[in-house]
């Protein structure tokens, strides 16, 4: 195998693949890039079983030339060393020459580097996925969709299925939904399908963190293609493959109250800058608990107490409240990450009681949901 290509693209390329490596494997050969030059480009693989995935440069894009395939042929390195060699490589353009015994030679100006290669045909293969039934969703749109759901996974590998984030596909609508059993984080959105099936799946939340990195922030449309245990994200020059979780995922409809005995409507940076300064003085204290309490003509009482480091209290004027006087207490950190996932100015919080789970929602929003339990404080 011999080529030569653009330094950036192949840095870009090995990054993106460097993602599904992982130096914790029972499999050895998944510690390296698997590297395929043919006559149309170069693809790079990485996996660690959970995640693959497979980026490829093409020959020439735009009318510039990015890749020239001098002798085909396939080879697998280690990863940790080869993303560190091309990208402190000198020069624009690198040539990748495997000699007899596996042996690699990189090169790019004056700098020539020699890495023993491992055989390409060990290196597992991908899953083959059948693209029968598939759906479409913009980049941007499944980046933000992510964003507003992963954070609120189980990180407790006590109930597995909680560590993922679960999709549901009915009539043209994905909804996500993702929970750790003191919050939950809903998002819906309208996809166009090619057929009406009806999906059920969870994903592991690490896969779609690992996924939002290295989609591009375009309305380009991603095609995503489901199968019994594997989901596949095909964007453009990019395979990205992850398993699902197996199990039921717990029927979250419950949970979420269908009335309130008191809202309140505030403006959300407003409130989560409060709840931040607040939160400074929980820090100490068990759970980073901070309190809420509604004051007659709008007023929001925000406060915390720690008894061996201090007290806070601040009020912010609300748009309005309606409804019975309260007092909650709740995890800041829940609390923020809520706020940092909604979009829009204004938030309507709905509550049904002092020890009840409540509701989060941009104004004008019904695609979009958050839940926080409250945190018994007496």
């Amino acid at each position: 195998m011999r080529f030569i290509i653009q330094r950036d693209r192949l840095v870009q390329s090995v990054q993106d693949v460097m993602k599904a490596v992982t130096s914790r494997t029972t499999i050895p050969i998944l510690t390296g890039i698997k590297i395929t030059a043919s006559s149309e480009g170069v693809t790079l693989t990485g996996s660690d079983s959970d995640i693959s995935i497979e980026s490829f440069i093409p020959n020439e894009e735009a009318g510039d030339e990015i890749v020239e395939i001098k002798q085909a042929g396939s080879i697998v390195l280690q990863a940790k060393f080869f993303s560190e060699i091309v990208k402190k490589l000198p020069t624009d353009s690198v040539e990748i020459e495997v000699l007899g015994s596996l042996q690699t030679v990189i090169r790019s100006g004056k700098s020539e580097f020699n890495l023993n290669g491992l055989d390409a045909e060990e290196y597992p293969h991908l899953p083959q996925i059948e693209e029968n039934n598939k759906f479409h969703i913009a980049t941007d749109l499944l980046k933000m969709m992510i964003r507003q759901t992963f954070f609120a996974v189980s990180t407790s590998e006590t109930r597995p299925i909680l560590t993922g984030v679960n999709w549901k596909i009915e009539n043209g609508e994905l909804n996500c939904i993702a929970t750790d059993s003191h919050r939950l984080a809903l998002r819906k959105a309208k996809i166009e399908t090619e057929n009406n099936e009806s999906y059920n799946v969870v994903i592991p939340g690490k896969s779609l963190n690992e996924l939002s990195k290295i989609i591009d922030d375009s309305n380009e449309l991603i095609d995503i293609v489901i199968t019994e245990n594997q989901i596949l994200f095909k964007a453009k020059h990019l395979l990205f493959f992850s398993r699902l979780l197996e199990g039921n995922y717990p029927d979250t409809s419950r949970l979420i109250p269908s009335e309130s005995k008191t809202d309140i409507i505030v403006n959300t940076k407003d409130f989560l800058h409060a709840i931040d300064r607040a939160s400074l003085l929980a820090r100490e204290g068990r759970n980073n608990v901070v309190k809420l309490s509604t004051i007659d003509g709008g007023v929001i009482e925000i406060s915390s107490n720690t008894p061996e480091v201090g007290k806070v209290v601040e009020e912010i004027q609300g748009q309005s409240i309606d409804g019975e006087e309260l007092k909650i207490s709740f995890s800041a950190k829940y609390m923020m990450d809520a706020l940092k996932a909604l979009e829009g100015t204004d938030i309507r919080v709905s509550f049904t009681g002092a020890m009840r789970p409540f509701v989060i929602k941009p104004l004008h929003d019904e695609t979009t949901l958050q839940l926080i339990l409250p945190v018994r404080t007496y």
